[in-house]
């Protein structure tokens, strides 16, 4: 897969592609089967597979403050694009200049002088250019006029609903874990790299990795039974892992994510790790003191265990 950051990255022999166009947030089934069916069409046309996404995402520049909690940073966002074999992102910066472009400036500048692309699937609910003025009816009539197909995408329902980014943050702000990997096809997931924190857990004899977590806002909070892979080298372990703010130990209000990993004793810094949440143990809470946190530390260390124990049973 190949990112091109802002247009002026586009090569030069660039002939031709189809293409899709959001945020792609968390890639959950009903963003597989759009992908799905962007590259029959690519196969069909014989042309590269493009998916065109924004940062910030455009909720975030207009309302950053509001904008929901991502469920997956650029970075996990482009490894599960990357993982679904497409062949270019092209992601633009959502600024002021492209919040004023016309929608008609958007197809004639973007998707036909730029990326001649000749199909195009979006969402019949899509909407595009200053003041959201373009529509998925503005695309098919400029299709027909250029030469280009426009398909709208089919809405995907689990359980009498609607698959989403939104709800799998519900079913995650609701604890159904397993709903959510229902949704996404696979359990949720984050993952970054380690980075030096303020070694608090070697003075609680539990050892943690201070993972960059890379937003704002976390779509989870609490104490979790967890799967870690290690990305360059593909060593899986179990541990325990709490994402929040650290309450009872931290003045920052920055989101963190911090993993214990079990029976592991060497050096994870400048590594990435991509931890699995498996199972919630207990929401984040704020401790009278380090005394009571290390035992509720140990408390959370014996539940996972003992979740990974009765797992190992029931197989």
């Amino acid at each position: 897969m190949r990112l091109l950051r802002g247009l002026h990255n586009i090569p030069a022999d660039f002939s031709g592609c189809v293409a899709t166009i959001g945020n792609f947030d968390g890639l959950h089934l009903g963003h597989q089967g759009i992908l799905r069916a962007l590259k029959r069409e690519s196969l069909a046309q014989n042309l590269p597979t493009l998916v065109m996404l924004f940062e910030p995402q455009p909720k975030e520049f207009f309302a950053p403050q509001a904008a929901p909690a991502r469920l997956a940073n650029l970075r996990e966002k482009l490894q599960d694009l990357a993982a679904q074999q497409v062949d270019y992102v092209l992601c633009l910066p959502f600024n002021q200049a492209l919040r004023s472009m016309s929608a008609e400036s958007f197809i004639s500048d973007i998707l036909l002088s730029a990326l001649q692309v000749r199909h195009l699937i979006v969402g019949d609910d899509f909407r595009f250019g200053c003041d959201r003025s373009g529509d998925y009816h503005l695309l098919a009539a400029a299709g027909r006029a250029h030469g280009f197909s426009v398909e709208d995408t089919q809405t995907l329902e689990l359980d009498a609903e609607r698959v989403s980014s939104t709800r799998v943050r519900s079913e995650l702000g609701a604890n159904n874990l397993a709903r959510v990997a229902h949704l996404l096809g696979r359990p949720y997931r984050m993952s970054g790299r380690v980075v030096y924190g303020r070694q608090l857990g070697r003075q609680l004899d539990t050892p943690t990795a201070n993972i960059m977590v890379s937003r704002q806002r976390l779509p989870l909070s609490g104490v979790y039974a967890v799967d870690v892979q290690v990305e360059e080298s593909g060593e899986r372990y179990q541990g325990v892992a709490n994402v929040g703010v650290k309450p009872t130990v931290s003045g920052d209000a920055r989101p963190s994510l911090e993993v214990h990993i079990f029976d592991f004793d060497a050096s994870l810094y400048h590594r990435h790790l991509t931890v699995e949440f498996l199972h919630k143990i207990r929401e984040e809470q704020k401790f009278a003191g380090i005394d009571q946190l290390r035992e509720a530390i140990e408390n959370d260390k014996q539940a996972a265990r003992h979740y990974f124990a009765a797992l190992n049973e029931s197989e």
